[in-house]
């Protein structure tokens, strides 16, 4: 996985409450079983018609907004426990998704693929909300070490948690596998410590 330490972006704002992985990323596109491609379909039912056409009234369509980062509405990410959910966000280009709440699988799923979901309070999201209605190229910094999340324009910042162990894998693009193969030496010596004992 990519390091993850300090972001700096504006933001997608999805003002949707309860937004369950079918809608994030359809169950008819989960048979492919590599990451790449599902960014394509992301959103698919609310950004196509049936000919898969651009539904203009959707944000993702609107091209004044981009950036990095989404922010949504409470209870993202409920529903199936789809790791392709994180994966469709990620190949859309999102690093960072921002919510009042999210659901646990997929809070799991994503911090699992690099992929940092932050919770902030009721007001606080509603305060980036504001921020982004007024200026859609608002700039957002996301500061993992410190755990920080600040709008740059009003300065206005907030703390945000995050278990230490993921932590620690984004801020050094680790996933399971690599931060135990950081610890090889250690392995080796306990292994070695169970040889000498027998």
């Amino acid at each position: 996985m990519k390091k993850f330490v300090k972001l700096k972006s504006s933001a997608v704002p999805l003002k949707i409450e309860n937004i369950d992985t079918d809608q994030i990323i359809p169950a008819r596109f989960l048979k492919a079983t590599t990451r790449e491609g599902f960014g394509e379909n992301l959103f698919c039912d609310w950004r196509y018609d049936t000919d898969r056409n651009q539904k203009p009234d959707f944000i993702l369509n609107d091209p004044t907004y981009s950036g990095r980062i989404l922010v949504a509405g409470k209870n993202f990410g409920c529903g199936s426990s789809r790791e392709h959910a994180a994966w469709a966000l990620q190949d859309y280009g999102f690093d960072v998704i921002i919510s009042s709440f999210f659901a646990d699988i997929f809070k799991e799923n994503a911090l699992n693929n690099g992929l940092l979901p932050i919770q902030v309070s009721t007001g606080f999201l509603d305060e980036i909300f504001r921020e982004i209605n007024q200026d859609r190229e608002a700039q957002i910094e996301i500061d993992l070490e410190n755990q920080t999340i600040t709008l740059l324009k009003k300065g206005i910042q907030d703390k945000f948690d995050i278990n230490a162990y993921k932590k620690t894998c984004l801020i050094n693009g680790f996933d399971d596998i690599d931060y135990i193969l950081g610890h090889r030496n250690l392995i080796e010596e306990y292994e070695e410590g169970l040889m000498a004992v027998k």
